[in-house]
């Protein structure tokens, strides 16, 4: 692809040159004829190329001379348009580099001409530049040309010219030295002569021969330029006819910043930078140096030069670039230039030449390199100059005098430039732009009224200097406000940051060194030394001018930041007088001015004193106002007011002076904590001075002492002492506050000597505090704050620190002052749970003698009688558990003992405080506690479950005790062995701690308080259930009879003795309550509730293990006798309770027993196995269950039982609906046990029971719950409860024994129970409401809805009739009859039934036992039972046909769905009854043809209107019944069932076919389609009876059957005037049928 683009390109080239070649010839072809024939032969000669098969590119380059000759030719020519045409055929040639160096050369010649010429000048230079940078294949003295071509149209009269070749020069140069480059990095076996400087003393124009071409032309290139700067003819740039200086100057500056690894690599060009450039440079800056503006010069005969800005801007950039490029070859040289630029920077030099000046010198110290080589140069010699020193002071000393007014105002006349008017005093409107209170001055140092503004900022963003890179300026520019102050800030910053990165660096290697290179090592630190010992006394006096004159926050953080790394290089280069130097600096900028001689001039603390070890003077500074006060002090700045330091030597008056701190004390307080936090280990004896500084501005910010030993802000407590702390800083307090935590929790990271250093000078402060709380005033807590900080995060070196620590904490705590001692206690406290948490080696626990100093402390604060002392040291017994509990050992009897000391006070907080901890042993650490404490532990937990003061924490403790049962269960094979051994020596270790549990909870569960008692009884129940299979059988037995029984008596006594009315005082008495617990005998039926429901559960879910016990049976006897009497009882609650309890006593697993007389089998529980081997465990014996169905009746029949007398009626306690239902639903559940010896006087007990509970009414205020509404008819909750219990009865009495007596009984009972739907039973003389007939809450009772419950046990008296129908003792008691005769009501009544749903299910019911019942031959045979015949022929009669109508608001809809109950009656007659008429008596049958003789001409529905309710369907199965049994030919059936149904057949056909025929001739009365439907079915039905008539012998039929059958012929012929075509195609059939009655039969007229 690329071989293709590069013919392509060739192609296209030979394309373009043919079409410049023709342009070419057109344009010479009148005046220049040479250049005409040049360019056909040209053309002629590309074409031919173009033939050629061989590269095109190949042959172009080949002949690159011939071709360019005619382009050459037209330069020649001067035509413009010729020229210019050439040239771009020129360009394009070069730009495809299809030129050799001989047309190259050639092409530089004629370029060369037409620049003589002065024709097309800017694209010569367009050209040149093409034939330089496209190859390389210009050089020496055709290269040298070309860049004389590009300086001599530098120099022409036209601007863009000028410009354009000013840069074609500067690229021409850059293409010169690329080219080196290039040729370095290429190898080269070329061999060179070796470099001789003494043929390179002299200028020539031969360059060495040392140097490979491209470094020959770059050497010469130089080499002249130097010349022409210095005013001498050039060598090799021949042709050049003028040169100005600072053009050459830029050039030499650009190619030594450009390519200094050229100088550098070879010796040549270094050589000239040493021989010609420096020389020059001095000579050119000689004018500068002797010129003394405002100063009159010396007598000379030569006047002093003024310096040129141009040339002296442009001589100190290729100082800069010699200096920072070149500092290793030219080291004499840069100690000249560096002298310069010191002395360029004095008073007397022009302040653009001082600034111009310093903007180098700002860029040769941004290296830090640089400076190291400076100073390992020239200062660490002993004899030399102290370059780096004197740089420093020199910007310290300008700097110093920028501040000094009349030098300022006189250097800026001097310069010509406006002095501006800011100076002299800080005016409220600076360029506009308002500077004061309330606004955002700008940035600005103000010293003595002297106001210079900061023009950017310098910490932030690197200044770029502006009159060293001011080109193309002529004359010196005016320097703007401050621009010198700030270089020189800038200069000092970048001084500060070289020398940092100078010592920070060396610091990281010497920590990598070994000890083989500590020569070097003492070198190196030297070598530090001295350039922080060079720099630190002129850098301190400048940072300190500029900081107090500050007014910028940014430049304020900046000069900090430069005294905290002079404070960090001093301190790790143990230089100790600098490093105090900059601290005190830090430590006087972070105070008010006057303020810190107070704090700062005092006598050395480290002096012992007569009592505390302090010396103090009386200050004279406080005696009086503070100074601070006058017009100096800029008020704009303040930022918090305060109060000062209380001092034993201070007058009671001073304190009342305020003191004031600026945004900029603030910043050196910040500077002075973050020093003192990344660099403790080198403050050393500093630390006083710290210390003391942060403390004294602590106090004015009024930061007061929290938990931990950290310092907030107090809003109120300024307020109230009058502090006044602004919005500007209330942000940054919790920072500050923040930033002294850290610097304390720096310490740990601190040696030993630097610890003590702090720790003494914490100590020395806070006894200062102690003295001045004894004398009433109020003292700091900082000291001892910052001691319980600096502690802690110490603790790893504990034994170092401890004693003296915490001996000076315990006189804290001991002090009056309350502030003070509640500081000293939580210091403490917090001291000794940060030690008891601290993972030391060995553990704490293997270390008692550690252990033991560390608990000391807390152990002494016990003799502190204060309550606030106290209760810290039960918080800290709280915590110790909570933090370090696992690692107490033998410590925990002391915690323990502490604790239980705290149970017995009556204080709530103390109480609290001290079950905090005992639910943290209980919880977290049980396993930890030795076995022979837990039952302590037990009686602790019990013991605050009992103490009254604290309901909530009593509740806890129950809870307690629940986790410690589950404790017992999970480690009971630990604790066995160890357990003290109780009173009870037939108990193991495991059940002792059991039953001292179970015995606390019993004594819970007769606390005073209800709540109490109620938790106890949970959490004992539950404990029981959990872990109760762990028990022994002999435990089990203690557990009834010593702990659960005889709670059980506990409790009923309680309850009997409790008073019935509520208490009228007390605490409680005014507190809202439900009326169900306002009472505490109330109360105490709750918790006789909650006992009788745990033990009953008990026995429910552990009657495995109970059932092992010798006197289970007398156990379970005596729980059922007192549910029995809790039943009985007058409470509701605790007898609905008592039922419940009953329930889950009855609820327990199940056992399978083969017969009630056979042992059941035998389970073998694992548990049991585990404990005594014993596999035989006896189940419930019958006996036992006999007893629960005793009880079960006694409760039955005695709260069942009505009154019957008014008056017992009156008193009589009617049971609940809930009491009832709980009663049945535990029928289920003993009769699953009994069933095998359910006789039928259990039946009868049992049926009673019920029967008498379905009668029990609803009281009123609860019927709205209970009793369906008018539009609805559900089951109440208590018949749901029966229906359930029936249907169990129901579906197990096939399982009894005696299953074949029961059911009659049953089905009987059932039936019954059905009627109440239409007779609702009573309740003895109870008054009782009619169900429906109240709305809403009432008084006295109300009837239950009987009616879905009458039609649930109709359905389940016809499921069991259909199950057991065929029996004989059901055959033998009339049981259909019975059934037939119940159901007779309800279909009797039909529409008067108070719900519909009652005679259809009653239709359904008769249909099934009907069927079934006539499926059994003994009820067919039973034909002398005439009343079970009479019985059903007047259900199916009155059902039929309904003595009461049906509403007239019955839908039609609903009609034909009870039409089609009509129509299942009809289908069972003609399928169960009639064909079985022979079997059944004739009177039955007679009467069931009656009814259907009835129903097929009865079709009007009874009473109906003429609305068409007619039932159509219910006549036709009738009428088809009927016909189906008129034909009957077997001689076995009756004739007589025949002969009537013909009979009935006939005249129900006459009737229709008569009504018909009068309609159709009454024009008013239209028959109506079913009219015409019936019509149709008469005729029909004709058709067919004569048809079936004329089949059967003459003896079977009835001579009267004929003559009716005749008599009916006229009305049928009179129906030939209907206009129906279906009557009349059924009327034609019927006629034709009548053809063989014509004439008589013969036997007829016989």
């Amino acid at each position: 692809m690329a071989s293709e683009t590069t013919i392509a390109m060739t192609k296209k080239l030979f394309e373009n040159l043919q079409s410049d070649l023709k342009a070419l010839s057109a344009e010479a072809r009148k005046k220049h004829p040479p250049v005409k024939e040049a360019s056909e032969a040209c053309m002629l000669k590309l074409r031919m190329i173009l033939s050629k098969p061989t590269d095109l590119f190949s042959e172009l380059l080949s002949s690159s001379s011939e071709i360019v000759q005619p382009f050459i030719m037209g330069c020649d020519s001067k035509n413009p348009k010729m020229v210019h045409i050439s040239l771009t055929s020129m360009q394009r040639m070069i730009q495809h580099q299809a030129i050799s160096a001989t047309t190259a050369d050639n092409i530089i010649k004629s370029l060369w001409n037409l620049m003589n010429s002065g024709i097309e000048e800017l694209k010569l230079l367009q050209t040149a530049i093409l034939m330089i940078t496209t190859n390389s294949i210009v050089q020496h003295e055709s290269l040298a040309k070309a860049l004389v071509l590009g300086f001599r149209l530098y120099f022409t009269k036209d601007s863009t010219t000028i410009n354009t070749a000013g840069a074609t020069v500067r690229q021409l140069v850059n293409v010169v030295y690329d080219r080196v480059n290039t040729e370095d990095s290429v190898n080269s076996q070329e061999p060179l002569e070796p470099f001789a400087t003494d043929k390179m003393k002299m200028p020539s124009k031969i360059a060495p021969l040392s140097l490979r071409p491209c470094a020959r032309d770059g050497f010469l290139l130089f080499q002249d330029l130097c010349q022409l700067v210095n005013a001498d003819n050039p060598l090799w740039l021949t042709g050049i006819t003028e040169m100005t200086r600072t053009f050459g100057l830029e050039l030499l500056e650009s190619v030594m910043s450009g390519y200094p690894r050229i100088f550098l690599e070879h010796e040549e060009f270094g050589f000239l930078l040493k021989e010609r450039v420096c020389p020059l440079v001095i000579k050119l800056f000689s004018p500068s140096l002797k010129f003394r503006q405002g100063i009159p010069s010396a007598p000379s005969p030569i006047p002093v030069e003024k310096p040129y800005f141009p040339i002296v801007m442009r001589l100190l950039r290729i100082v800069q670039a010699l200096i920072k490029h070149f500092y290793c070859l030219l080291s004499t040289e840069c100690e000249i230039f560096l002298s310069l630029l010191i002395k360029f920077m004095d008073v007397e030099k022009p302040m653009w030449q001082r600034c111009i000046a310093l903007e180098v010198l700002l860029k040769l110290c941004n290296d830090p390199k640089l400076v190291r080589s400076f100073v390992e140069t020239y200062d660490i010699k002993e004899h030399s100059a102290k370059i780096f020193y004197d740089i420093v002071s020199a910007i310290g000393s300008f700097i110093q005098t920028l501040f000094m007014p009349a030098v300022s105002n006189h250097q800026s006349s001097r310069d010509g430039n406006k002095t501006p008017d800011t100076q002299g005093a800080p005016p409220s409107m600076v360029a506009g732009m308002p500077v004061g209170s309330g606004v955002t001055p700008q940035p600005a140092f103000v010293y003595k009224n002297l106001w210079i503004p900061l023009i950017m900022n310098v910490p932030q963003t690197a200044l770029r200097p502006v009159l060293i890179d001011m080109v193309d300026k002529l004359e010196p520019p005016v320097i703007p406000d401050g621009y010198a102050l700030t270089l020189g800030f800038a200069s000092l910053l970048e001084i500060c940051h070289s020398v940092e990165v100078n010592v920070l660096l060396h610091q990281n290697t010497v920590n990598g060194t070994d000890a083989t290179h500590s020569h070097t090592k003492s070198q190196d630190d030297e070598l530090q030394k001295a350039l922080v010992k060079s720099s630190w006394a002129g850098l301190l006096a400048s940072l300190t001018l500029l900081l107090e004159a500050s007014t910028d926050e940014q430049a304020t953080e900046a000069i900090l930041k430069a005294e905290q790394s002079y404070v960090n290089m001093s301190g790790v280069l143990e230089l100790i007088t600098t490093r105090d130097a900059f601290v005190t600096a830090l430590c006087k900028s972070s105070l008010p001015p006057h303020y810190q001689l107070l704090i700062l001039n005092q006598p050395s603390a480290s002096k012992p004193h007569a009592e505390r070890g302090h010396i103090r003077v009386r200050s004279l500074d406080m005696k009086t106002s503070p100074s601070y006060h006058d017009d100096s002090f800029d008020k704009s700045q303040v930022v918090a007011v305060g109060t000062a330091l209380p001092t034993l030597n201070m007058p009671a008056s001073s304190l009342q002076n305020q003191v004031m701190l600026t945004s900029k004390n603030i910043s050196c307080m910040r500077a002075i904590l973050s020093l003192a936090h990344c660099h403790g280990s080198i403050l050393g004896s500093s630390w006083n001075m710290v210390l003391t500084t942060l403390q004294h501005l602590v106090w004015i910010l009024g930061l007061k002492t929290a938990s931990g030993g950290q310092l907030k802000s107090d809003i109120h407590a300024n307020e109230s002492s009058g502090a006044i702390i602004t919005t500007a800083i209330m942000a940054d307090l919790p920072v500050l506050s923040s930033m002294l935590s850290r610097l304390f929790e720096s310490s740990q990271y601190l040696d030993d000597v630097a610890v003590h250093h702090l720790i003494d000078a914490l100590c020395k402060l806070s006894n200062e505090s102690l003295e001045i709380a004894y004398n009433n005033r109020e003292p700091s807590l900082f000291a001892v704050a910052k001691l319980l900080e600096t502690g802690l995060v110490n603790i790893h070196r504990v034994e170092v620190l401890w004693k003296p620590l915490t001996a000076h904490l315990l006189e804290v705590c001991h002090h009056p002052h309350v502030g003070m001692r509640c500081c000293g206690a939580e210091a403490i406290t917090s001291l000794v749970l940060a030690a008891l948490s601290y993972k030391f080696v060995p553990p704490l626990y293997e270390n008692k003698r550690l252990q033991a100093m560390l608990l000391a402390p807390l152990r002494e604060l016990s003799v502190i009688s204060q309550t606030d002392v106290r209760q810290k040291q039960l918080e800290c017994a709280l915590l110790i558990l909570q933090n370090g509990g696992e690692t107490l050992g033998p410590g925990w009897p002391t915690i323990l003992q502490v604790i239980g000391d705290g149970a017995n006070t009556q204080g709530e907080v103390i109480i609290r405080t001290a079950f905090q901890s005992m639910q943290l042993v209980v919880t977290d650490f049980l396993p930890l506690i030795s076995p022979p404490c837990l039952s302590l532990c037990v009686e602790m937990a019990a013991k605050f479950g009992l103490q009254q003061s604290e309901l909530n924490i009593s509740l806890t403790a129950i809870g307690l005790l629940w986790n410690i049962s589950d404790y017992f269960y999970q480690q009971r094979a630990k604790i066995t062995s160890d357990i003290i051994k109780d009173e009870d020596p037939s108990l193991t270790s495991s059940d002792q701690l059991w039953m001292c549990l179970y015995s606390k909870f019993g004594e819970l569960c007769v606390d005073p308080r209800p709540a109490v008692r109620k938790s106890a009884g949970q959490t004992l129940f539950s404990t029981i259930a959990a872990h109760g299979d762990l028990l022994q059988n002999i435990t089990w037995k203690s557990l009834l009879w010593k702990v659960l029984f005889p709670l059980l008596d506990n409790v009923k006594s309680k309850l009997e003795t409790a008073p019935s009315e509520r208490e009228r005082k007390g605490p409680e008495a005014n507190i809202l309550m439900h009326h169900s617990r306002d009472t505490a005998k109330k109360q105490w039926c709750e918790t006789q509730v909650l006992i009788m429901a745990g033990v009953s559960r008990v026995f429910s879910i552990k009657k495995e293990h109970l059932e092992e016990l010798d006197d289970f049976s007398r156990a379970w006897a005596f729980l059922l006798q007192y549910l029995e009497r809790a039943s009985l009882g007058h409470s509701a609650e605790v007898c609905l309770a008592a039922l419940r309890s009953f329930q889950e006593l009855v609820n327990g697993p199940a056992k399978e027993e083969t017969n009630s007389q056979s042992a059941s089998p035998q389970i073998v529980p694992q548990q049991s196995i585990q404990r005594d081997g014993s596999s035989s465990q006896p189940s419930v014996s019958q006996t036992m269950w006999n007893t629960a169905w005793k009880v079960w009746l006694n409760i039955g029949n005695k709260r069942t039982t009505p009154p019957m007398t008014i008056q017992a009626a009156a008193t009589v306690d009617i049971p609940s609906q809930a009491f009832l239902c709980q009663l049945v639903l535990i029928f289920p559940k003993i009769f699953t046990h009994v069933q095998d010896h359910f006789v039928c006087d259990m039946f009868t007990d049992f049926s009673k029971v019920l029967s008498q509970t379905l009668a029990v009414p609803i009281a009123g205020d609860t019927s709205p719950f209970l009793v369906p509404t008018n539009y609805e008819s559900t089951l109440t909750p208590v018949q749901e409860t029966v229906i359930d219990a029936y249907t169990c009865l129901c579906e197990n009495v096939a399982h009894i024994k005696s299953s074949e007596k029961l059911y009659p009984k049953l089905i009987s009972h059932l039936i019954k129970c059905s009627e109440y739907a239409t007779r609702v039973p009573t309740f003895g003389a109870v008054e009782v409401k009619p169900p429906n007939s109240v709305k809403g809450l009432t008084t006295g009772y109300i009837a239950s809805d009987m009616t879905e419950f009458s039609e649930k046990c109709m359905s389940l008296a016809t499921e069991v009739y259909s199950k057991c129908c065929s029996l004989d003792s059901v055959v033998q008691e009339d049981t259909l009859k019975c059934i037939i005769q119940s159901l007779s009501t309800p279909l009797g009544a039909k529409y008067s039934c108070s719900s519909d749903s009652t005679w259809k299910l009653a239709v359904q019911c008769l249909l099934k036992c009907v069927r079934s019942g006539l499926s059994v031959p003994k009820v067919k045979a039973s034909t002398s039972s005439t009343d079970l015949w009479l019985a059903l022929s007047k259900a199916l009669s009155d059902f039929l046909f309904p003595k009461v109508p049906a509403n007239e608001s019955q839908s039609l809809a609903e009609f034909r769905e009870d039409e089609k109950l009509d129509c299942l009656v009809v289908e069972m007659i003609r399928k169960d009854i009639l064909p079985f008429s022979s079997e059944l008596p004739k009177d039955f049958i007679a009467s069931v043809l009656q009814i259907l003789n009835r129903g097929s001409i009865h079709s009007q529905s009874p009473n109906a209107p003429v609305s068409g309710k007619v039932r159509h369907l219910f006549t036709q199965k009738c009428f088809e019944t009927l016909l189906q049994f008129s034909f009957v030919n077997d001689e076995n059936k009756a004739a007589s069932v025949s002969q009537v149904a013909v009979q009935t057949l006939l005249t129900r056909c006459v009737t229709i076919i008569s009504d018909y025929n009068k309609d159709i001739h009454l024009k008013q009365n239209v028959p109506s389609p079913s009219q015409v439907n019936e019509v149709v079915s008469a005729i029909q039905t004709m058709t067919t009876l004569i048809s079936s008539l004329q089949k059967l012998s003459q003896d079977s039929v009835d001579h009267s059957i004929w003559e009716r059958i005749i008599s009916l012929y006229p009305h049928l012929v009179s129906c030939i005037h209907s206009k129906s075509d279906s009557v009349l195609v059924e009327l034609e059939k019927a006629l034709s049928s009548y053809t063989v009655l014509l004439n008589t039969p013969a036997y007829a007229r016989k």
